[in-house]
Order: structure tokens, then C-alpha cells, then sequence
């Protein structure tokens, strides 16, 4: 992940509201916005005036500005794809066209002399995209984002995310997704508000292990919050997190010595490349430490899936080795359990690939 984006709704917000928003979100390092046109019912000339000073704030604050249209808002407007000027003229840095038209359009409008980045909906496993690269766009101004969907159980599953998504990345696109804060009375553009996530499996979950899942999956750019307005909080949360790797919480056990202590909680760690099916394993640990005897100190019966284990000295030259449990497993008596994985994080283990970075915190620290 690159950068951290908010939706702003400026027909459906009060200014002074909005305004705090956006200082808000620029404080905690957000710095592209997600804004829509779809839902606008109003005339060119309120259009250029409302939207004109909100963007001129943002932009104000280190923010870019998408808008989001199709081809219906071009006609309401007087837009032609071939004059994009009114965009640049309300403040936006680029348009996402949330229906496009033919692909010849898109690529011819990735040449606007304003500029504009033209973002197209990556939300469909068709050749929309391909055909649009067929027409030879500038695709340093062709963005690919995906939409969020408000009903309850309409979002996009993991297996086609995860295809529309490799079909943008192998044009070599940027690319963003939409996750959605769990703040009470939040909303977007339409009446249904059950919230607005790109993935269905997101719906529900905290906003932070949200974006944490796009990070450590790959393949997104840009995570942009959907809905308004989440909370100081939620915006904190995800703010703390390291945008190139997971950081797995972990409820360590107590009295935990100093030396395996820091090998959770101070090392970088990585999954080795011959993959294991029961633990990801991170070896690194008992390269470091060879040497250190390491206790016997907590050795369940049963090891359960989340569990942190540190190899004792029992085990011999693996001794120091760090690993997470992916399934539950009979306990040799020698493997130490040092902490655990918090149950909502759980699933963030299958994402962990060959090679993969990540870290730990611990799961009651900020």
C-alpha cells in the first residue's frame, strides 16, 4: 500500500463538519480523496461552486481529488470526453468513471492537456480493461479503482477480487479498494447504508484489520475509507500502520524472558520460501541467537492455530526458530507458546506468502 484516502459527500455533509474532516484526515496522513458526482442533483453552475472551495481546501492540505462520474454525469453536465476542462476547473486531479464508454474514449481521454488522471472501475473480470490498453493509452494518467458496495452481502468475494485485481497490476496500473469505517450513523452517496466495502468479507470488520488485509495481500495502491465520518480513533488506528508489511497483534504470555520478548516484538521477520502447511516459520531468530539456551517454559498439549511459538533449546538446532501456528497440533513437549493472535486476526495468517515480511505488537498496545 501507498497511500490512505478518504470519500467526502459534499451535497449530503455540513461544511463546517466536512472542513474539520479534512483537517482531520490530513493530520493523520491521508492524502487522496474519493469524491462523488453520481448522486449530485444540481445544476453546472452549483456544482462548479460547491465543489470548487471543498477541493480548493483540500488541495490546500496536500490532498488529490477524484471525482467520481460516468457518462450519464457527463451529458447532465455539458462534458465532452473530448474537454475535460470542467474538472480541472472545480479543482479535481482526476475523474473515475464508474460506467465507462467503449475503451477508445477512455484511452483518448488518458491524453487530456488539464491532466487529469482517468480512473476506470476495476470491479469486473471482462476485457474491459485489455481493450482499453488495445487503444494505447498515456497509462500514466489510466488509474484502475474498485467500487464499494452499500447492500448487506453485495460485495465482491476474495477469489474475484483477487482476479479483477491481477488483470489491472499486469498492465502495471495503480490501483485502489474501498474499506468502511464501523462508526455509527456513517453514510456515502445512496439512502442503503449498511456500510461500503469493496469486499464482502470486510463488511463487518474493524477498520484497521481491514486495510491491514490489503496490505498484506498486495496488488492495492490506494485504501480509501468509503464512508462518512469514521471516527478520531479509527482514523488513529490505521494511521500507526505500516503501509509495506502485516503487524500482527500478539497477547504474549507473562513473564516472558528478555530474549524471546525481543524476538517477537523487536525483529524483522519473514516466511520461509519452502512453504510449510502447519506454521509459517521465521528462522532468522535462531540464526541470531545460536548459542542462547533457550528454557523450556510453556509447552501446551495442544498448539492452536494464532499461537506464537519459539523453538526451546529441546529442539536443537532449531532452537530460537519463531513460528505461528496456521493449524492446531499435538505439542512435542520442547515447542514453546509465547503469545497468541488475537481470534479476529486470524484470518490475516493464510495471507502470509513465501518471502513475506511482516512484525508483531503487542495486541493491547497502540
Amino acid at each position: 500500500m501507498k497511500r490512505l484516502g478518504i470519500s467526502i459527500y459534499p451535497e449530503k455533509s455540513d461544511r463546517e463538519q466536512l472542513l474539520d474532516y479534512l483537517e482531520r484526515a490530513s493530520a493523520a496522513g491521508f492524502s487522496r480523496i474519493f469524491s462523488c458526482l453520481l448522486s449530485v442533483k444540481d445544476s453546472r453552475e452549483n456544482v462548479m461552486r460547491d465543489f470548487s472551495e471543498i477541493n480548493a481546501r483540500a488541495h490546500e492540505l496536500g490532498f488529490e481529488v477524484v471525482l467520481d462520474c460516468n457518462p450519464r454525469v457527463f451529458d447532465e453536465l455539458g462534458v465532452s470526453y473530448r474537454d475535460l476542462s470542467f474538472f480541472r476547473q472545480i479543482g479535481a486531479d482526476g475523474i473515475r468513471l464508474d460506467m465507462g464508454f467503449t475503451g477508445n474514449e477512455e484511452s483518448l481521454m488518458t491524453f487530456n492537456p488539464e491532466g487529469l488522471t482517468v480512473e476506470v472501475n476495476m470491479s469486473n473480470d471482462v476485457h474491459y480493461i485489455d481493450t482499453i490498453m488495445d487503444y494505447q493509452p498515456d497509462s500514466t494518467h489510466l488509474v484502475g479503482c474498485h467500487n464499494y458496495y452499500p447492500h448487506n452481502y453485495s460485495g465482491l468475494g476474495l477469489d474475484f477480487f483477487r482476479s479483477c485485481t491481477r488483470r489491472f497490476k499486469s498492465y502495471g496500473l495503480q490501483t485502489a479498494a474501498f474499506v468502511t469505517s464501523q462508526a455509527p450513523d456513517t453514510f456515502g452517496p445512496w439512502p442503503v447504508t449498511d456500510g461500503l466495502p469493496t469486499l464482502e468479507m470486510h463488511r463487518h470488520l474493524p477498520l484497521r484489520l481491514q486495510v491491514e488485509h490489503y496490505i498484506s495481500m498486495g496488488g492495492i495502491d490506494d485504501v480509501i475509507i468509503s464512508n462518512c465520518y469514521p471516527t478520531q480513533e479509527e482514523l488513529d488506528s490505521v494511521a500507526r500502520l505500516p503501509k509495506n508489511l502485516v503487524s500482527f497483534g500478539v497477547a504474549l504470555v507473562d513473564g516472558l524472558p528478555e530474549v524471546e520478548r525481543s524476538i517477537v516484538l523487536d525483529e524483522l521477520h519473514f516466511n520461509r520460501g519452502d512453504v510449510s502447511e502447519n506454521f509459517i516459520r521465521s528462522t532468522q531468530s535462531r540464526v541470531k541467537h545460536r548459542g542462547h539456551h533457550f528454557d523450556v517454559l510453556n509447552t501446551p498439549e495442544t498448539i492452536r492455530r494464532g499461537d506464537v511459538v519459539i523453538e526451546s533449546s529441546e529442539y536443537g538446532h532449531y532452537a530460537g526458530e519463531l513460528q505461528i501456528a496456521r493449524n492446531d497440533m499435538k505439542n512435542s513437549g520442547m515447542s514453546n507458546v509465547v503469545g497468541h493472535i488475537p481470534e479476529e486476526e486470524l484470518f490475516l495468517i493464510d495471507t502470509i506468502k513465501p518471502w513475506q515480511k511482516f512484525r508483531f505488537h503487542e495486541a493491547n498496545a497502540s
